[in-house]
């Protein structure tokens, strides 16, 4: 869909919920490729989660452009929210993981009626059925959940927002990366010890043009494996997480189990207080 029927489907959704959709005047703005100025955004953004009326913020689109807004100085205040997105903004929700604020969502407000149902029912503190992929490795690991692009967290290594990982179930997903790219990121993430005391590792789905691989290449399952799979942990691919349908939504933090012999990722209960 463009972002003119998302928006649209948006504001229907809202309003068969009985939310009220506020629009930011910068999602009616362009400067090049991006939906106004950085300052602009920033400002937007910044007035979103300062407002105390805001209950979530929902994001739009995706491309590049989310960590300018981090890079521009915005700051999570210490009151928790909703948000939601995918893809580049991966890089806002990982950021408010980092800043140690529940609420963040990996998922997108388009996609079927069904796959939105799964979205509400998050927000609205629900309980949601677990995702079925596909084992690779055996072996449970239970941790807070983390879901992210794979090549926006890799641009994100290194600087402020950069969440430590060590004992998350980390779940990746990307697209439009050949798999010698993957390979080339995940490498990087080994070599820097960013996958070491990690719990569990999912992958997504990962799309690519067929273009990018010639005969004798390794396919995209055979680098997800050999480079994920040797790490002592379970390992399940082909979770219906990411671009395409369905991206079934995620939360950030909350206590997670993914099961390397059923191929399954569960969300568990918060621990009591």
């Amino acid at each position: 869909m463009d972002p003119e029927t998302d928006l649209t489907l948006l504001k229907q959704r809202c309003a068969e919920q009985g939310w009220h959709l506020e629009l930011p005047s910068s999602i009616f703005r362009q400067w090049r490729y991006f939906s106004g100025r950085d300052q602009e955004r920033l400002a937007d953004l910044t007035a979103a989660w300062q407002d105390p009326s805001v209950d979530a913020v929902i994001t739009l689109g995706g491309g590049w452009g989310a960590a300018r807004v981090l890079e521009a100085g915005f700051q999570f205040p210490r009151r928790a929210k909703w948000s939601l997105g995918f893809s580049d903004p991966s890089a806002l929700l990982l950021a408010q993981w980092a800043a140690g604020l529940p609420g963040a969502v990996h998922g997108s407000s388009g996609g079927s009626d069904e796959q939105w149902e799964r979205t509400v029912d998050l927000l609205s503190g629900r309980s949601v059925a677990p995702l079925q992929g596909r084992a690779r490795r055996a072996g449970r690991g239970e941790g807070p959940l983390v879901v992210t692009n794979l090549t926006v967290a890799t641009h994100m290594i290194g600087s402020p927002w950069f969440p430590d990982f060590r004992g998350a179930v980390l779940v990746l997903e990307d697209v439009g990366e050949a798999p010698y790219r993957v390979d080339r990121m995940l490498t990087q993430w080994r070599t820097a010890g960013l996958l070491d005391g990690i719990a569990g590792v999912g992958c997504g789905r990962f799309s690519w043009e067929m273009d990018d691989i010639l005969p004798g290449d390794f396919t995209m399952e055979e680098i997800l494996e050999e480079r994920l799979g040797d790490l002592g942990i379970p390992l399940v691919l082909d979770l219906p997480v990411g671009h395409g349908r369905p991206n079934q939504a995620l939360p950030l933090g909350v206590p997670a189990r993914l099961d390397g012999h059923r191929g399954t990722l569960e969300l568990l209960p918060r621990p009591s207080a």
